[in-house]
Order: C-alpha cells, then sequence, then structure tokens
C-alpha cells in the first residue's frame, strides 16, 4: 500500500512547485478544475516502481501574521503524525530564517523520517549557500531547483529509500473493505460503534500496515467485510483538534485502503467545503460511494418533500457525479444502520458488474447513432464498437472511433450518463476511453 509523503516549510519556499513536479506525472489528479483550491495539494506520484501520495501542507495554512507561526507548527506536528516521511523545503536564496529554525526544532525531535531539501538552486553559485543548512542539525541538505527539476531525481531517490518496506496486510481479498469518513464531529464513531457494539467478540482486528490501519472484520448478521480504522491506536493530539486539513489528512488513508467510502454528512449542517475535499478525495481514488446523512433525529420534518429537497442539494453539490445512495440515519438512534451496509455491500458489487459486449454495442450504438458527438471542423466522428475492459478496478468502456481526440468531456459524460441508465452502477465510479478504432 501506498506510503505518504508530506512536503512542509514556510511560505514561498516553493512548496507547491515541487509538489506539481512530483504528481505531474500523474496530471489528472491534479487537475485545475476540481472543487476547491485545497485539492490541488493531494495527489499522487511513483518512482521507481513505488506510488505513493504527495501533501504539500502550505495549502492548508491560513495567512495571517499573527496565528500564521502556530499555524505552521500544527501543520508540522500534523505532518510528523500523519506522514511516512517528511521534506522539509528551505530557500537557498534567503538562508536559514527564525521560521525555518522553529521548524528544524520540531523536526528534529520526531521518529518519521526527515529530508531537508534546499530548492531553488537555480545555478552553481547557490549551491554554495546550501552548506549553511547543516546548522538546522538535519543531515545533509539536498539541492535542487523544483523550476526546472534539477536534482529531483536524486531526491526522488533518496525519499524512497526511506519508505518501510511494510509487510502487507493479511487480510482477505475477496471480502470488501470499507471506511467510514467524514469531517470531526459528522458521527463517524458513533456509527463504528453501532455496527459493531458492545459485541467486541464478532468482530477481529487486523492491525494493518505503517501508521496503524486498522482492519475490523465484522462477520454477522449476514454481511462480512472489513472496517477500515486508520486512526483506531493513536490518541487525537489536541493540537490538530481545530485544524481543518486534519481531517483530510486522517481520511487520505483510510480511503486508499478502501474499496467504498462511506461519506457522513451532519443532518444539521449541510454539505461543507470540508465534506468537498473529502469527497473529491474518494473520486481521485475511484472508489464506491455511499452518501449517508447522519442525526436525522434531530430533523423535526421529515416529509417526503424535505427528503427530496436534502437529496437534490446534496447532488448538485456533488455534481457531476450523482450517481450515488443517499441514506438518511441516526447513528445514535441506530435508526437505518442496516440500511448502510446493505447499501456499501451493493455498491461494492456494482464495481465488478461486467456487460457482455453485444449487449453494450445493441443497446449504446443505437443512442450514439441518434446523438452522435458533435462535428469538428467539418469531420463527422463515428464511433463504431463498444466493449468494457476485463479485470480493472472499476467498470472501464472503450468505445473505438475513427478521430477519438475530437470526442470532448461533455460527450464522454453523455455516454457514462447513458451506460448508468441502463446498468446499475450506482455508487461506482466508471471509465470512459476513446481510442482509435
Amino acid at each position: 500500500m501506498g506510503n505518504i509523503v508530506a512536503i512542509v516549510g514556510r511560505p514561498n519556499v516553493g512548496k507547491s512547485t515541487l509538489f506539481n513536479r512530483m504528481t505531474q506525472t500523474r496530471h489528472a489528479i491534479v487537475n485545475e478544475e476540481a472543487g476547491t483550491t485545497r485539492d490541488r495539494h493531494y495527489g499522487k506520484a511513483e518512482w521507481l516502481g513505488r506510488e505513493f501520495s504527495v501533501i504539500d501542507t502550505g495549502g492548508w495554512v491560513v495567512n495571517s501574521d499573527d496565528i500564521f507561526e502556530e499555524e505552521i507548527r500544527k501543520q508540522v506536528v500534523l505532518a510528523i503524525e500523519e506522514a511516512d516521511v517528511i521534506l522539509f523545503l528551505v530557500d537557498v536564496t534567503t538562508g536559514i530564517t527564525d521560521l525555518d529554525e522553529q521548524v528544524a526544532r520540531i523536526l528534529r525531535t520526531s521518529k518519521t523520517p526527515v529530508v531537508l531539501v534546499a530548492n531553488k538552486t537555480d545555478n552553481h553559485e547557490l549551491l554554495y549557500n546550501a552548506p549553511e543548512f547543516y546548522k538546522l542539525g538535519l543531515d545533509e541538505p539536498y539541492c535542487v531547483s523544483s523550476m526546472s527539476g534539477s536534482g529531483t531525481g536524486d531526491l526522488l531517490d533518496v525519499l524512497v529509500s526511506k519508505f518501510s518496506k511494510e509487510p502487507e496486510v493479511e487480510h482477505d481479498v475477496d471480502i470488501p473493505r470499507f471506511a467510514v469518513v467524514g469531517r470531526p464531529n459528522a458521527g463517524k464513531s458513533s456509527l463504528i460503534n453501532s455496527f459493531i457494539g458492545q459485541e467486541r467478540n464478532i468482530v477481529t482486528d487486523i492491525a494493518g500496515t505503517t501508521r496503524d490501519t486498522i482492519y475490523t472484520r465484522y462477520d454477522k448478521f449476514g454481511f462480512d467485510f472489513y472496517l477500515v480504522d486508520t486512526a483506531g491506536i493513536r490518541k487525537k493530539n489536541k493540537v490538530a483538534e481545530d485544524l481543518e486539513y486534519y481531517s483530510v489528512l486522517r481520511s487520505i488513508r483510510a480511503i486508499e485502503y478502501s474499496d467504498v467510502c462511506i461519506l457522513m454528512l451532519d443532518a444539521t449542517r449541510g454539505v461543507e467545503a470540508q465534506d468537498l475535499n473529502i469527497f473529491s478525495l474518494i473520486q481521485r481514488n475511484s472508489k464506491g460511494l455511499v452518501v449517508v446523512v447522519n442525526k436525522w433525529d434531530l430533523i423535526e420534518d421529515k416529509s417526503d418533500k424535505v427528503i427530496k429537497e436534502y437529496e437534490a442539494a446534496i447532488r448538485s453539490r456533488l455534481d457531476p457525479f450523482t450517481d450515488f445512495d443517499i441514506v438518511f440515519s441516526s447513528a445514535l438512534t441506530k435508526q437505518r444502520i442496516h440500511k448502510v451496509l446493505e447499501t456499501a455491500k451493493t455498491t461494492y458489487e456494482n464495481r465488478s458488474t461486467r456487460i457482455p459486449t453485444a449487449k453494450l454495442n445493441s443497446e449504446m450504438l443505437p443512442l450514439i447513432e441518434a446523438y452522435p458527438p458533435p462535428s469538428n471542423k467539418g469531420k463527422y466522428i463515428k464511433i463504431k464498437y463498444i466493449t468494457q475492459l476485463p479485470k480493472t478496478m472499476v467498470p472501464s468502456f472503450v468505445f473505438f472511433a475513427n478521430l477519438p481526440q475530437y470526442i470532448k468531456e461533455p460527450y464522454k459524460r453523455f455516454l457514462e450518463n447513458k451506460i448508468r441508465e441502463k446498468w446499475n452502477l450506482t455508487g461506482t465510479p466508471i471509465n470512459i476511453f476513446i481510442r482509435q478504432k
């Protein structure tokens, strides 16, 4: 499973530039359109065959002077708690500042491996400034220019060498893994507790890989699945309690380790920016989704009209992905708790839906003929044949066309919607590829 790398440092040392360079090979993941700016600070990278997640902590700072240092301190403490390796960026052109020294002081006490990076080494003269950073007491500084990319290969070699050779968790591959995610206080732990109840004997914990991912095996009432819980062991650090990005960081690992994510919303608060951040992590990791509106017992008016309004509001916030189930429940009164599990199970099964090629073509080709892709520069685009790729993580379909480069996003979305109308793929993402026939 992937390691998590956090980039820390004071503002303007080039954290985002380095982040972009590290994640560029997977550019689709750091797409500009994604909901909130904070989306752009999480991505996947790959080096020497190891895939890992990269987090640019700079995206989470509130820039106002009085709380500035405090914020950076919180970020660093949290990065130590959650990441497997920390990249500490300093700027060769300015040398060591007070803030650098404060960050270094915290990092020196950490058990998490730290790699010191002297950034903006854009020419040979600047290399001579790098030895100054030995004063920070964090070993050798690696000189890079994240703008031009020089030195980044060596840096990545060092980085990957610091990953733990973690033993893979022994758990059954065929059993679904569900993660309950959401912002703090949405009721995640009460939901997990009401699943598991006091009857811990039906539940076996399997301590997981790095940073204690716990798989809890739940085998009862006809269900059999693992609950992924990632913060199971550590006490929540008080420092991090009020930090918005705390819950996103905590969610990353749970989401990456699961098949289906149960996203908890608070009925009394609706969909907030924080929920959108977590939702986009689920999307970009191509996981199944079930939305649970918790604390439904606190809502006075539970008429169908209100429920419909609620559902419409949630779907419009999570648009364009709207094909998922919404369950209204209360972890406290255990209302519709089983429904949550049933829905998660169905969503998991939908991920492995196989549609026979003949069926795909007989249903979809007439639709495509009636609504062909818009012609481009006077050229007509024809889709001749469709097939579903075998053995993929999520259902993936290939449409063979004469001019695939002219088929744009909106038309792909049209194709996706038509597939969803005809077959039950609720809750699971699907991939649409257009290839040369």
